[in-house]
């Protein structure tokens, strides 16, 4: 499996960001059990290269959720584009220019840890990258 315990390939040296290790331990434990299998499928998203890693833009984001959606983005959201509708985003990261233009069209911008923790219903959740 790899990423926290050193990477896939022979010398790799896994997850050293400390923000991103906490974010992945916190959804592999939220999935443990009978726990939903969407944390554990954003904690492996996650556990990428950084190259490798969803970035997904606020036009993408607008072409395929509606109005009170739930977006989880296991990488990135960058600014590119307009949100017609508001929109809830939970993402390990967000442009500045993106949070500003989720807030304008009065949706909200999370990190995916904010998501877990405020108990969001894991059926009602999109994953977008």
């Amino acid at each position: 499996m790899g990423g926290l315990r050193g990477g896939r390939g022979g010398g790799g040296r896994g997850v050293t960001n400390p923000e991103l290790e906490a974010t992945i331990r916190a959804l592999r434990a939220a999935s443990r059990g009978d726990g939903p299998a969407l944390w554990r499928a954003l904690a492996d998203e996650l556990d990428r290269a950084k190259r490798s890693r969803a970035a997904v833009n606020l036009s993408r984001i607008s072409r395929h959720t509606e109005a009170g959606d739930v977006v989880a983005v296991p990488g990135k959201v960058l600014a590119a584009g307009a949100l017609a509708h508001p929109v809830t985003v939970a993402a390990f990261s967000f442009s500045e220019m993106a949070r500003e233009k989720i807030a304008l069209a009065e949706g909200r911008a999370l990190s995916l840890v904010e998501l877990l923790e405020e108990g969001a219903e894991p059926s009602r959740i999109r994953i977008l990258k």
